[in-house]
């Protein structure tokens, strides 16, 4: 039987975990784009803060999880297995992605602000600019993690690294204990 929603993957599969959440963030980000046009016609209605309120809960609790996935147990690991060539290229790409989660903090700041408002009723103004920034931003950041990280960490991550990094994943969500 088909469900409505689309199940999220086991953490034994810690790569499908967060590819599972970067197709949550483009959910969001969608989301996030209709919000202006939605806005301007029927203000902070129900329906707006409803999904607003899906947005601020995902990148308030979510989105820090998945970069703390990256930073503190992915990437590391990948540093510490990649040679040669792989070595390379992620000393080449680590600086960004480590601006880009900076940068992508800093952006939701503004924008957090402004969606707790019109979650609360008391705004229905969102600046057009700072989501642009912030989707694009985000759409470039996958676009790396899912072109170069991701097939590095198949190639290069064994089974025992794989488990636990999907242990440590299941450990920051309060799934299992340390």
């Amino acid at each position: 039987m088909d469900t409505l929603f689309a199940s999220a993957p086991d953490f034994d599969q810690p790569l499908a975990v967060l590819k599972h959440c970067h197709d949550r963030i483009r959910k969001q980000l969608a989301t996030l784009e209709k919000l202006s046009p939605h806005l301007q016609k029927n203000g902070a209605d129900f329906e707006a803060q409803k999904a607003v309120l899906a947005i601020l809960k995902y990148f308030q609790n979510a989105a820090p999880l998945h970069h703390d996935d990256e930073e503190v147990d992915l990437l590391p690991e990948l540093q510490r297995t990649a040679q040669g060539a792989d070595a390379e290229l992620l000393a080449m790409i680590l600086p960004t992605i480590f601006q880009q989660h900076q940068q992508m903090a800093q952006q939701w700041r503004a924008l957090e602000s402004q969606l707790s408002m019109i979650a609360e009723g008391r705004s229905a103004e969102l600046n057009e600019l700072h989501v642009a920034a912030f989707q694009a931003l985000y759409q470039d950041h996958m676009q790396i993690e899912e072109t170069q990280i991701a097939p590095m960490a198949m190639r290069l991550l064994n089974a025992g690294q794989m488990h636990k990094l999907g242990r440590a994943m299941q450990t920051r969500r309060g799934i299992i204990a340390n």
